[in-house]
């Protein structure tokens, strides 16, 4: 049995991701930031026992370390993380540059910066330590996203820090394959979750469809497919690996 630390699991791509993983023995601990009720739903309905539940901001480093540290205390250790926790786009974060003032500018780019690179950076800084402290081996997963390749004008401070955060994955995919811990990340297109269901509802959702040649968007449970995917023994060799998964929307070259 293995112990899994899931960030930003209270619902969406990280909810599916720890129910994928209790689902098949594991134990998991439910990392939220603040819904706390979505998270106590969430780890109520995992199978199994021996789950928890841990908290706090990913953008604050002390947080970060922290947050690993319950989750150890809590788990016993833990032997993989799944990076999912973000700031997405919202109509409430859109700061395009021909018309966002300069100080809401710098807001946006530091706290998404905060969250969606530098939490996962902390947060795998701290489990890559304590893997190497026990001397085992594990597996890292980040949720990236299409935006990193395909530019996103609206949210460029999302795109760039998905890019990044793909980038930080490959570079620790080297450092740290001498110790058998394996990085890999998946980029997801547009995906079906709680949050997108009223965009999806309203006249525009047929359009978010038809990016896609199969006239659909993904579903929680693709994304948390291919995250069970990586966090196994055999997939060590596609460390490095970023996995599209947006249904051919977006094809790089």
């Amino acid at each position: 049995m293995r112990r899994v630390l899931v960030t930003g699991a209270s619902r969406g791509i990280g909810r599916a991701v720890a129910m994928a993983f209790a689902e098949r023995g594991e134990r998991v601990a439910v990392h939220y930031g603040q819904d706390r009720l979505g998270a106590e739903q969430a780890i109520s309905d995992l199978p199994g026992a021996g789950h928890a539940l841990v908290s706090g901001d990913v953008g604050d480093p002390d947080t970060a370390q922290r947050i690993v540290d319950d989750a150890v205390a809590a788990l016993g250790g833990i032997d993989i993380l799944v990076n999912n926790a973000g700031l997405a786009p919202t109509a409430a974060n859109v700061h395009r540059v021909a018309e966002v003032e300069f100080d809401e500018w710098q807001r946006t780019w530091r706290r998404m910066l905060e969250v969606n690179l530098l939490g996962p950076v902390h947060l795998s800084y701290a489990v890559a330590h304590h893997l190497i402290g026990r001397g085992t081996t594990g597996h890292i997963v980040n949720i990236g996203s299409r935006g990193a390749f395909r530019g996103e004008p609206n949210f460029p401070a999302y795109g760039t820090s998905k890019a990044a955060l793909h980038a930080f994955g490959q570079s620790m995919a080297i450092a740290l394959a001498p110790y058998g811990i394996s990085v890999t990340s998946v980029a997801p297109g547009f995906v079906g979750t709680e949050r997108q269901a009223s965009k999806l509802e309203s006249p525009e959702g047929d359009m978010v469809r038809l990016e896609s040649p199969f006239g659909r968007v993904g579903t929680p449970a693709e994304i948390a497919a291919a995250v069970i995917y990586l966090a196994s023994p055999e997939s060590t060799w596609a460390s490095g690996a970023i996995l599209d998964l947006n249904g051919a929307s977006y094809l790089r070259t």
